[in-house]
């Protein structure tokens, strides 16, 4: 394997020839002396190639790389004479793999971050989208390390399903059936027998109840993977497709489940900390200020713990100040989840125990009839992170509550199935990757910490 410019970059001065491959980001010419700075995505800023034109002697060669080129520089690594650098590469030998025409879009300026979602083909190329790329892949890694260190089986679970876990109907459908002739059955219904599935199917809007049944026989398992809503929300907040990470635990309750959600966040939270502490200053200096004492904020403060009600009654006590005035039985909103932890409790907290009717029929209900065993992970500046629950492991309970909310029990015939044979306390809880992304980066908008983001009316590239 070659050594990429992160690696070059924090070696030392040698006689040894090396070779550097990558994009010219900038060109600076003089007389004599030419400067490039090259970069293969490894690194925010790149590694400098001085070329003495003297020595080099091929002008013709040098006046075809601009800015986007692609280049392999070979050379001796030198100790750097200017002051941003430790090292820099005395260039003996240039090769251009990739011309790059004068209409490359990513000159030396700044370009707006709603331009760069027009190239988003190049957009990884800049500074930023670059960063967000590598901590994002930093992030995965640790998530998987989390899992795979605490005895957690990782489990694939299924795009295509027929069941939606959340109940709220914004599914994509998936059928092969002929849209300018979709067959009927003799009542004017759709008639799906002729469909691929012989059911109505949708991608799944989560992997949740298929990880549940895992559980029930692995005991710990995660998933990790894309995820689809059909929500025409047109917000820095939402996407169409984004990725879940979805952990379930057996004979584990709502108490195991909280206790397991801080411990996650705060080691993938250490870790990209630790393995990626440029990109990281990177966003602290340019993208939101303070970004890096807000993640050791959540990193070192015990997650306080407060009930639903519990958290109403603060929250009622300034009810003025809101846009959205709270009392019990309502949903919790982002200005009252940042009013909890930045005021109220100035740490992450943990709400648990919802009134039934703003939770999903998964779960379990509480003694009082009124609430679930739900919880939301709180932090700083955002709010919700993680939403989990304990799981309804009753069987009669649990078609209770399906019925009650006008559920079909036949869409989970399956899943009630598990609650018959050797059922156990279970809970789990979910983390929006890209949400987690923005919060660790401080980007504003979703849409730029995914590789190519959908959302209402945009599927390009």
């Amino acid at each position: 394997m070659k050594d990429r410019i992160r690696e070059i970059l924090s070696s030392v001065p040698s006689e040894k020839t090396i070779k550097a491959e990558g994009w010219v980001r900038t060109k600076r010419d003089s007389k004599n002396v030419c400067f490039l700075e090259v970069n293969d995505g490894s690194v925010v800023k790149g590694l400098q190639v001085v070329i003495d034109k003297a020595s080099f002697n091929n002008d013709d060669l040098l006046s075809q790389v601009t800015t986007g080129t692609a280049v392999e520089c070979s050379g001796k690594l030198v100790k750097s004479q200017g002051g941003s650098q430790a090292v820099e590469l005395a260039l003996e030998d240039l090769k251009i793999v990739g011309t790059c025409p004068s209409d490359y879009p990513l000159q030396k300026k700044r370009h707006s971050i709603e331009f760069l979602r027009e190239i988003a083909y190049l957009r990884p190329r800049t500074n930023l989208i670059g960063a967000v790329m590598r901590v994002r892949s930093t992030l995965s890694y640790a998530i998987h390390t989390f899992f795979q260190e605490n005895g957690f089986y990782y489990v694939n679970t299924p795009l295509i399903t027929t069941s939606d876990c959340e109940g709220a109907g914004e599914t994509f459908q998936v059928t092969t059936l002929d849209l300018d002739n979709v067959p009927k059955t003799k009542d004017g219904s759709v008639d799906y027998d002729k469909d691929f599935f012989s059911k109505k199917a949708s991608l799944t809007v989560s992997g949740q109840l298929e990880g549940e049944t895992y559980a029930l026989a692995l005991k710990n398992i995660y998933t990790f993977g894309p995820t689809f809503r059909a929500e025409n929300s047109n917000t820095t907040r939402h996407l169409a497709e984004f990725w879940m990470v979805e952990p379930e635990m057996a004979f584990c309750d709502l108490e195991g489940d909280e206790e397991t959600a801080e411990a996650f966040l705060k080691y993938i939270f250490s870790y990209v900390l630790e393995k990626c502490p440029e990109e990281m200053e990177f966003f602290d200096n340019f993208v939101l200020k303070g970004n890096i004492e807000t993640l050791r904020h959540v990193i070192d403060s015990p997650f306080a713990r407060m009930t639903y009600t519990d958290a109403i009654k603060e929250l009622e006590k300034v009810n003025s100040q809101f846009d959205f005035p709270v009392h019990w039985g309502s949903d919790i909103q982002t200005e009252h989840e940042k009013y909890l932890t930045e005021v109220v409790c100035k740490s992450p907290v943990i709400v648990t125990d919802y009134p039934k009717e703003i939770k999903a029929f998964y779960m379990k209900m509480n003694e009082d009839g009124k609430t679930v065993r739900g919880m939301d992970v709180l932090v700083p500046r955002l709010g919700e992170i993680i939403g989990g629950s304990e799981r309804e492991a009753d069987y009669d309970k649990l078609l209770g509550r399906i019925n009650e909310l006008g559920l079909n029990p036949k869409d989970y015939w399956w899943y009630l199935e598990t609650r018959r044979f050797g059922s156990v306390p279970h809970s789990g809880f979910g983390l929006g990757f890209e949400r987690a992304i923005q919060y660790v980066t401080g980007v504003a908008n979703i849409r730029d910490v995914i590789p190519y983001p959908r959302y209402v009316r945009s599927a390009d590239f």
